[in-house]
């Protein structure tokens, strides 16, 4: 069905529908939207985001309910206006309770017949009835309370079953995540998962700033998805504001985002082959990644391309003498990633703990809105740069690589493909990039708009309101906030010391899930 179709059918059925940008319909609900999202079949149309926003429209408090269809270009969005309470919808699409969680820690909305009330971003150290993303609330040094209760984990019993903790805390840099791993032997039959132990009020750092200083907020939200995020909330800015940036911009934004996803996937490749033990494999990957981060350097003066990208276009040019260097470095650099991939599938030690290890059922995809190589692994035909195109995507249409097995095997595999894909595309990109400016006049204006990207975990979701030239209401929502609830389910059957890889082949965000 076309975009125009489905408007005409929510017309017939009285809901006041208009037309947004590019495929987005926005329907705004008279009452509750349980008996809306209920017409929504959950094989057909997914959850992709659920946010709330305060003072939109006159209103206390508005929930925007975000459905993408499958296999179109078409966004569908829900606008209900509540005052303090809502109808839970995660019965019909599981996807909600992470939302509906993450709202009422926010604003302090109450939903109905929520299965899963605990808190998910303020842990037991907040005070209660406190809600810091209400307008009322302003940023402040803030310290740490006496918890008044333990939060409560899924108590899971049975002869010989024992509990292994792990995190928050972890060995090295990374951050802090917990998990609760419910085991009978090594195997393990249940796995409970607790991020958000740093939350970093990024969205309330937005409100009330100018949009070109929030650029480098949305860079700061995952370092290694800087150009992404800020591409992503850039993309929303133009829309507001009408501004058509530059087609040489486009162009070197495209390189440098896929020049983000090629490092980011040769690092997972790393990480995987170090977690079963055989550097000398992993060490190719991470040469090969860090001559990556030099040539970003080079293009950018940054090696993870911060303050590359502006409203309207870039903050500066990249010179043709750069992208011809690029494009010859990265054609050697097509065989060494062809031969290192070979080289490591072929020993039977690393085959053997990759295959049907870890495996994520097709089944989730839909109803975890899983995204990204984890998706294409476990045969879901779903990237965003294909299904809404933005930029020069339309033109510059990459391939997709599918795997049907889900494990980890198949996520070393999709990762490989897509490095060879964006190598490709920025070859193809460099030969066509036209002269000209890479910043369009920006004239800021009031307004709201939804945008999209396929960074290197998966779909990202940004949705800028701005009011009297400034941040009303800035919302992420990163590819990890979804795809680390696969988590719970790729883990099962597996061994405890399987953990680590297959953690490693999803390698999700921390800090783009504690926003």
């Amino acid at each position: 069905m076309n975009v125009e179709k489905e408007i005409a059918m929510l017309k017939g059925k009285k809901y006041a529908v208009m037309k947004g940008r590019g495929d987005e319909i926005y329907v705004s609900l008279s009452g509750d939207a349980t008996s809306a999202v209920r017409g929504m079949p959950p094989d057909e149309f997914v959850l992709i985001d659920m946010f709330c926003a305060q003072n939109f429209g006159g209103e206390r408090f508005t929930i925007f309910y975000v459905f993408e269809k499958r296999g179109s270009p078409q966004v569908t969005v829900f606008i209900q206006h509540v005052d303090g309470k809502a109808h839970s919808i995660a019965e019909l699409f599981p996807a909600a309770s992470w939302y509906e969680r993450e709202i009422r820690d926010g604003f302090g909305l109450e939903f109905e017949g929520a299965f899963d009330e605990r808190r998910l971003f303020l842990h037991e150290t907040y005070p209660a009835n406190f809600h810091p993303l209400l307008k009322s609330f302003r940023n402040r040094q803030m310290h740490a309370m006496k918890p008044t209760a333990e939060y409560e984990f899924r108590k899971v019993k049975g002869k010989g079953v024992y509990q292994i903790p792990v995190g928050p805390v972890h060995a090295g840099i990374i951050e802090p995540g917990h998990f609760r791993f419910s085991v009978i032997g090594e195997t393990v039959f249940n796995l409970e998962l607790r991020m958000f132990y740093k939350h970093r009020g990024i969205e309330k750092l937005a409100e009330g700033k100018p949009p070109e200083e929030c650029v480098r907020i949305a860079e700061s939200i995952s370092g290694d998805e800087t150009v992404a995020n800020a591409v992503a909330f850039s993309n929303a800015v133009e829309k507001i504001s009408c501004i058509n940036v530059p087609k040489r911009a486009w162009h070197i934004r495209t390189i440098l985002m896929e020049m983000e996803r090629i490092y980011s996937h040769l690092g997972d490749m790393a990480g995987m082959v170090i977690d079963v033990a055989y550097p000398a494999g992993a060490s190719p990957f991470f040469v090969l990644r860090e001559e990556i981060l030099r040539h970003n350097h080079a293009l950018t003066g940054s090696r993870f391309m911060k303050g590359a990208v502006a409203i309207g276009g870039l903050s500066r040019d990249v010179s043709s003498e750069a992208l011809a260097e690029l494009s010859t470095f990265l054609a050697a650099a097509k065989d060494r990633v062809r031969q290192m991939t070979k080289d490591v599938l072929w020993s039977s030690t690393v085959s053997d703990r990759l295959i049907t290890t870890g495996i994520v059922k097709r089944e989730l995809i839909n109803a975890l809105n899983l995204t990204g190589p984890i998706a294409r692994a476990s045969g879901a035909p779903i990237d965003t740069r294909r299904d809404h195109p933005y930029g020069i995507y339309d033109k510059f249409v990459p391939s997709l690589k599918i795997y049907e097995n889900g494990d980890v095997h198949s996520r070393f595999k999709v990762k490989a493909a897509e490095i060879q894909d964006s190598i490709d595309m920025i070859q193809n990109i460099i030969r066509n990039v036209p002269e000209g400016k890479v910043t369009a006049r920006c004239n800021i204006k009031d307004g709201w708009a939804l945008s999209m990207v396929e960074a290197p975990r998966g779909q990202s979701v940004h949705w800028v309101n701005i009011k009297r030239g400034r941040i009303d209401r800035y919302k992420i929502r990163t590819a990890s906030f979804c795809n680390w609830q696969a988590m719970e389910h790729a883990i099962h059957g597996n061994i405890v010391p399987d953990f680590p890889l297959i953690n490693k082949s999803m390698n999700l965000s921390y800090a783009g899930t504690d926003l």
